[in-house]
């Protein structure tokens, strides 16, 4: 499971790139959400979490095109370190 943990830091990286306005392109940030998307499809086992990915990849999409609050793309972000540094554990 390290490497859905992975995947969950490399999007919370993702986050903080659009919360400190770090120009990347938007390849990786399509990465990162195709990524979210395909974890969330854990959710059909009963895993509640995924449904946190399901949510995080859909905030990252919208962020891609509309300002949403800090406050939002903070809350994901912590989640998703959350979840990545737990599977390490």
């Amino acid at each position: 499971m390290k490497i859905l943990g992975g995947i969950d830091l490399v999007s919370a990286i993702a986050f903080l790139m659009i919360i400190f306005g770090v120009k990347v392109f938007p390849v990786f940030f399509i990465f990162c959400i195709v990524l979210l998307f395909i974890k969330s499809l854990f959710i059909f086992t009963g895993d509640f979490l995924s449904f946190i990915d399901l949510i995080s990849g859909l905030m990252l999409l919208i962020s891609l095109f509309l300002n949403l609050p800090i406050f939002l793309l903070w809350l994901f972000t912590f989640l998703l370190i959350g979840k990545g540094l737990f599977s390490f554990v």
